[in-house]
């Protein structure tokens, strides 16, 4: 499990990098020939499936440079403002020694032990408890940390998270996962306005697929071309909306070759970096079940150090489950596991169940309350405290509820 630095693990990542960039020009091509064919149809309704499948495949090349231009354009906008663009969706921000001393000097610790290159440092003001790496090289590495998480956590607990994102960083995982967020991102775009395009097209023509066609030319025609033209243009047309929906469907399984190894990697990376599983343990249960970030989308929640967002039982989740990364870190690394903590619906009530308590009468007669309501056997030291102690209770202990009352 002490995968933190394993060369052929960057250089997979490096790898499959290239593969996606290479599937999103692919996928480019598709959404193009799918675009080729609806517009054929829409100028010439009256045609075969093998002409409309011509004709496309035609304006497909004399498209292909623009579209390759239009590729490489998304690309190098998304290489640098990818950051810039999720800081709008998060609502991150940078932060200095001075602003957050205690973050920065744990993240700084980490970066000096191994000779890391210090990433930028982000805080995004959330109640959720989670945190994520960003960036596709040195100048733009960034870590974003909720404020819930420091709330949450003690130094020990945010160290090891800090490991995580950092071997993340180490690893090559952010580049990879910038990359298929670019491409999801892309074909995402270019099918809904496809998708959009053709709607509203076959909407206005009220059924029709050819929209230069008179009502006395479609009269003249006899009824067996009728039947054949409309019967092609109908099955290029659905041609299309499938080629669309795959194009759709494998954007989004590219963002599921994100292996789930690379969280079981990370952990152990942040164990070998602080030399302490327990605390990246404790870490995981009290992120369990609390980092859904609200208006967050899923390309960001897939970057997150937990995302709790699954989907058909488990099967197109980007994460593993805290329970087998816990369970592996018990079994690896000699970690202790305390188990689940009480869900976030439970703590919200535990402070109604603790006034509650306060309100009941003690159930046994000991500790410092037991006497506190007569003064008959008052404790060794019956001195009264400055701040309105009695003489039936410790020095500086105040009066309790029940004194007062």
């Amino acid at each position: 499990m002490a995968a933190y630095g394993l060369y052929t693990h960057i250089a997979s990542n490096k790898f499959r990098s290239m593969l996606l960039l290479a599937g999103l020009f692919a996928l480019v091509y598709v959404l193009v020939y799918a675009g080729a064919l609806v517009a054929e149809v829409v100028i010439n309704g009256n045609e075969t499936v093998a002409y409309y499948l011509n004709r496309a495949f035609a304006d497909l090349l004399k498209a292909a440079p623009f579209a390759t231009v239009a590729a490489i354009a998304w690309i190098i906008i998304a290489y640098f403002f990818h950051q810039s663009m999720i800081d709008a969706v998060t609502g991150g921000h940078d932060v200095t020694r001075q602003e957050e001393p205690r973050l920065y000097n744990l993240l700084e610790n980490l970066c000096i032990s191994r000779g890391i290159t210090m990433p930028k440092l982000k805080i995004m003001e959330s109640p959720a408890l989670n945190a994520f790496a960003t960036g596709l090289n040195p100048r733009q590495y960034a870590v974003t940390v909720t404020t819930g998480l420091l709330k949450a956590l003690n130094d020990r607990e945010i160290e090891a998270v800090l490991g995580h994102e950092l071997t993340h960083i180490k690893n090559g995982d952010v580049q990879l996962m910038v990359v298929a967020v670019i491409i999801a991102g892309v074909v995402g775009f270019f099918g809904e306005l496809f998708f959009r395009l053709f709607t509203n097209l076959s909407w206005s023509s009220g059924g029709s697929w050819s929209s230069g066609s008179s009502s006395s030319s479609r009269s003249s025609s006899s009824s067996s071309d009728s039947k054949s033209s409309g019967g092609g243009a109908i099955v290029v047309i659905i041609i299309a909306v499938v080629l669309i929906v795959v194009a759709w469907l494998v954007s989004q399984v590219v963002k599921l070759a994100l292996s789930r190894s690379r969280e079981y990697l990370a952990d152990a990376g942040s164990v070998e970096l602080t030399k302490n599983p327990d605390a990246m343990i404790s870490a995981l249960r009290k992120i369990e079940n609390r980092g859904e970030l609200p208006g967050a989308t899923s390309a960001v929640m897939e970057l997150c150090l937990d995302n709790p967002r699954e989907g058909f039982a488990d099967l197109f989740a980007t994460h593993p489950s805290v329970q087998s990364r816990v369970d592996a870190l018990v079994k690896f690394a000699g970690g202790h596991d305390p188990g689940p903590l009480p869900p976030p619906a439970d703590e919200t009530e535990e402070p109604e169940a603790q006034a509650d308590r306060q309100d009941a009468p003690p159930p046994l007669p000991q500790g410092p309350w037991n006497d506190a309501g007569s003064r008959t056997s008052p404790p060794p030291v019956p001195a009264p405290g400055p701040s309105g102690t009695a003489a039936g209770n410790p020095i500086g202990n105040p009066m309790g509820p029940w004194g007062r009352h």
